[in-house]
């Protein structure tokens, strides 16, 4: 029998129907699409192919050449030139298109996805996620910061070698004013922070957890839109993932990479979205002091079911798989090297 589930944050119902659920090996594999797009010589984020790219924003080297790269997107959807420009047309609000759009190419190597990635290389993954917000920040236009990874041509990924984007904003988007709101109104009622609440029932309850150290758990959420979708958030209370300490970064990345790697050997490879939800880094007075009741967490969603009329026309999701069944079989996945 289905089961309806409300999450906290969203505050969006999500119908559970397991009798659509599929075995994971069912699932489609990304790894056919990485077999048919090999380098070519032609790819703009291979190793000495540097020169397709736009003037280089970031680099990690190592001893022979670069692990990680930051460029800005050739085909930016914002430009960092100008100014706001905020003007209405009648009922209607508009302003001009600026921020900043970026590329993260995680490694030289075209077929490499993330989850092959060794611990070093994947922590200078995370740790241009974190540098380039702080260093984006400066600029006072930019109010949010968004970083995702579009993985496999079902998540929307253009480009096949492997690579992230960042994108800040002159604005803070409707979802996140949602979440904001969320946490504030429950910290206003309980004077508790809601993402701790959520964090300690799941650590008691732990059906749900698939991983954790000393600082980071990794969940499928209560009530987790997609199947197998997992999130990955600090046990403390943090509102800004830039501030992350160099300690905490490297428990992340460790916690991250093994997720990474469970998804991969339990779904066949899949595609997914991976995204950062963050405080916005600049805020008016009133959005600043509720965005401290916020907490920023990585979302990974693999792409193994869509989103079809339903969901467009209510917002609530239907899922096949019980966040609790994913959270078992994900940890019993191999993360070794």
């Amino acid at each position: 029998m289905s089961e309806t589930r409300k999450d906290p944050i969203s505050r969006r119902w999500v119908i559970f129907a397991s009798e659509r659920n599929k075995r994971p090996g069912e699932y489609p594999s990304t790894r056919s699409e990485l077999k048919e797009t090999l380098h070519d010589g032609d790819c703009p984020f291979c190793a000495g192919n540097e020169r397709f790219t736009e003037n280089e924003i970031h680099r990690i080297n190592n001893g022979s050449g670069w692990d990680v790269r930051c460029v800005p997107n050739r085909f930016p959807t914002l430009q960092v030139e100008g100014d706001i420009d905020k003007k209405a047309d009648g009922i209607y609000d508009c302003m001009s298109g600026l921020g900043a759009h970026e590329v993260i190419i995680e490694t030289p190597r075209h077929n490499e996805t993330l989850g092959d990635l060794n611990f070093e290389h994947f922590h200078g993954v995370m740790r241009t996620y974190r540098d380039r917000i702080v260093d984006l920040r400066r600029d006072m236009r930019f109010k949010y910061i968004l970083v995702f990874k579009n993985h496999g041509v079902t998540a929307g990924q253009m480009i096949p070698h492997s690579h992230s984007q960042l994108i800040a904003l002159p604005f803070v988007p409707h979802r996140v004013h949602e979440e904001i709101e969320s946490c504030w109104a429950y910290y206003q009622f309980k004077d508790r922070y809601l993402f701790d609440d959520i964090i300690q029932q799941e650590m008691k309850d732990r059906s749900r957890v698939v991983d954790e150290n000393e600082h980071f758990v990794a969940m499928c959420p209560y009530a987790a839109r997609f199947p197998f979708e997992v999130w990955i958030t600090p046990k403390y209370h943090a509102p800004h993932f830039e501030n992350t300490s160099d300690s905490s970064l490297l428990q992340l990345s460790s916690i991250f990479r093994g997720v990474i790697r469970r998804i991969e050997q339990a779904l066949n490879f899949p595609a997914y979205n991976l995204m950062l939800h963050n405080a916005p880094v600049h805020m008016p007075p009133r959005l600043a002091e509720q965005g401290q009741s916020y907490q920023w967490h990585f979302e990974i969603i693999p792409k193994v079911t869509r989103i079809a009329g339903f969901e467009w026309g209510t917002g609530c999701y239907i899922n096949p798989t019980l966040p609790e069944e994913a959270a078992a079989y994900l940890r019993r996945m191999p993360v070794e090297d």
